[in-house]
């Protein structure tokens, strides 16, 4: 199946700023519309998957704003709504398709609200309890929401993916968690994927794992080292484009093409995954061109 690009990646090509701490869930208030297009876009290029514009939603971020916990978790809401709606707008356009494309709520680590960095690190001053905490009055949010999947991306550490992994077993929604890694065997934080990505081993509503927002080329031997310790599950695979991040200035230096995605996504089935797409830096344009080359 195909995921979608980043999101955020089409609003700014849209023209959308998304400039402040909320990033693209900042739109769920003040254009919601550009984000229903945005979406629609992903759908067009032929993504079988979409997600939600709330990665870096919660309650604390929209505290920043002056909204209350109810109000930002009608946001939270509002962002597998709309998500939704573009979906169901795609599929009266083409009744002709069988398949109806899933809707998966994004969900970011704690670090993605700090909008610091630190997403990337998992180097988070807060305690584990403040951390569970976090998560489990967000995942419960999404998991009434009516997702078809809840996408716990870009998580860097193991402490946090233990904490996820306890939240989401009292979950009734399946999830997928995908890691991101700072080469071809660690996640951010320096521990290794297997032993991060073990805690989701017999998981009961966890039947993916994977990477996401990593350069592609250390993808296929990222998902083989899963795929040692979780030989059950289904991998899945959205780097970036392997283009890097400056944290401190908000900018990407280098260059991947979408035809350069598109060869590579055929590595990581090769690899294994099932679920491949796309993440920071990936548009409907390379979304299209991996559904060229691999279908």
């Amino acid at each position: 199946m195909l995921l979608d690009g980043g999101l955020a990646t089409q609003l700014e090509a849209q023209g959308s700023d998304i400039s402040g701490m909320l990033w693209s869930a900042a739109l769920l208030k003040t254009d919601p519309a550009a984000i229903r297009r945005a979406t629609r876009a992903y759908l067009d290029a032929g993504a079988d998957i979409v997600a939600s514009a709330s990665y870096q939603a919660s309650r604390r971020g929209f505290a920043s704003i002056g909204l209350s916990a109810d109000e930002a978790d009608d946001l939270m809401r509002l962002s597998v709504d709309l998500t939704r709606q573009a979906r169901d707008a795609y599929l009266a356009d083409h009744p002709e398709r069988a398949f109806v494309p899933l809707v998966a709520a994004s969900i970011g680590p704690y670090g993605a609200t700090l909008h610091d960095g630190s997403e990337y690190t998992g180097d988070y001053a807060i305690s584990t309890g403040e951390l569970h905490d976090f998560h489990a009055e967000r995942l419960q949010v999404f998991d009434a929401s009516g997702a078809d999947v809840l996408a716990l991306e870009t998580i860097p550490s193991v402490t946090e993916a233990r904490v996820l992994a306890e939240l989401l077993a009292g979950c009734q929604t399946p999830a997928w968690v995908s890691f991101s890694c700072r080469d071809e065997s660690h996640i951010s934080d320096g521990t290794p994927i297997e032993v991060a990505a073990a805690y989701f081993e017999h998981h009961p509503m966890v039947p993916a794992v994977g990477v996401n927002c990593t350069p592609p080329q250390f993808v296929p031997d990222l998902l083989r080292r899963v795929h040692r310790v979780l030989p059950e599950l289904v991998l899945l695979a959205y780097p970036n484009s392997g283009e890097t991040y400056n944290a401190a200035d908000e900018t990407w230096t280098g260059t991947v093409t979408p035809l350069d995605c598109a060869k590579a996504a055929e590595e990581w089935l090769a690899a294994g995954a099932k679920l491949v797409g796309g993440c920071c830096r990936m548009g409907p344009e390379h979304i299209r061109a991996m559904a060229e080359r691999i279908r």
